[in-house]
């Protein structure tokens, strides 16, 4: 009797251990389905641009917390992935902010004349998605229109008509600039008459609501005043969109459209290099360009010499000087965001 409970004992024994290995080891097997799972229905889908990712790229760590090992080996990937896409040698740089800098940015409002070479540029220098199914622009040009006075508008009857009192004689309509502006225009010929012009971009913030409801931290302010994205963290939940007062953000709602023969092979890491359907994207003051002691895009292409761009660390840069001569004014002050992007007339 003795011996049978023995050998029953070492039965069960057994049995559990066969059990307790299979259980581990389709638990694993589980396990790494549910993450396979999980990362493809949870990371974007790959836009043309972009459509070799790697899982390393969808399991690799925010930018900022990644060691400089980790950071080489992401820049690898990339350049591979895109020099086999792009059919050229794409170079993704990662140059850290200056010491010592802090951007700032002034544009002339007199001067501009609503041309939009600053938003064509823009495109091409930092490959964002052409064509008629998706088109972004990361510079806006408002138009904004003069309203005028006139005496023949004047209501002289009275209102009301039993006391007499009489209606201001432009009080139903607009005198002065109308700030409620056109978004898109097209113009034959520009500046159009009684038409005034306001360029709007990313005002890199010093206090940035987009970074403050970002639920991910990939959105962040770096030393240099610039505000970057970390395009493989962004979740698209558009919440920075909301925040921003700027209307200075946009998001790939379909897979960008990037011609091979267009795309600009100079790219940083946090700046112009191709991005994905389901991201967010913004102006960075041309990031690979200016951390290179180089004018943006928009302000070498700029016909009348509207932009300025400068260290607002160095009084004697164009844009400290434009601070200390200039009549200046920021948009939406009212709201503590802090600016760098500031606006002037003569």
């Amino acid at each position: 009797m003795s011996s049978q409970i023995n050998k029953q004992n070492n039965h069960n024994s057994r049995a559990k251990d066969v059990s307790r290995r299979d259980f581990l080891r389709k638990a694993g097997t589980y396990s790494a389905a549910s993450l396979t799972g999980a990362a493809m229905l949870l990371s974007p889908r790959p836009a043309r641009a972009t459509k070799n990712v790697t899982w390393a790229e969808h399991f690799q760590k925010n930018y900022r917390l990644m060691t400089d090992e980790e950071k080489e080996e992401a820049i690898e990937r990339l350049v591979k992935r895109y020099s086999e896409e792009f059919g050229k040698k794409v170079n993704v740089n990662d140059t850290p902010a200056i010491d010592g800098v802090l951007f700032g940015y002034a544009l002339n409002i007199q001067k501009c004349i609503g041309c939009r070479r600053c938003v064509k540029a823009c495109v091409a220098e930092n490959n964002q998605s052409r064509g008629d199914k998706q088109q972004i622009e990361w510079i806006r040009v408002m138009r904004l229109e003069k309203g005028k006075f006139s005496e023949e508008d004047r209501d002289n009857s009275g209102y009301p008509q039993d006391f007499g009192i009489q209606v201001g004689g432009n009080a139903y309509k607009p005198a002065g600039v109308v700030l409620e502006g056109q978004h898109y225009y097209e113009a034959d010929k520009v500046p159009e008459k009684d038409a005034f012009y306001l360029p709007m971009q990313c005002m890199q913030c010093e206090k940035p609501p987009c970074v403050k409801v970002c639920p991910v931290r990939t959105t962040y302010r770096d030393p240099d005043g610039i505000v970057v994205i970390d395009y493989n963290w962004c979740i698209g939940c558009r919440m920075c969109i909301g925040a921003c007062p700027y209307w200075a953000r946009r998001f790939n709602w379909g897979e960008p459209d990037l011609p091979a023969a267009d795309m600009n092979p100079d790219t940083h890491y946090l700046g112009n290099r191709p991005r994905m359907k389901g991201v967010v994207e913004k102006c960075t003051f041309c990031i690979q360009r200016t951390r290179k002691g180089r004018w943006t895009g928009c302000v070498e292409v700029c016909p009348v010499g509207a932009r300025k761009l400068g260290n607002l660390l160095d009084p004697d840069s164009d844009v400290r000087k434009i601070l200390a001569t200039k009549k200046v004014f920021r948009l939406r002050a009212d709201l503590n965001t802090y600016p760098k992007f500031f606006y002037f007339m003569n």
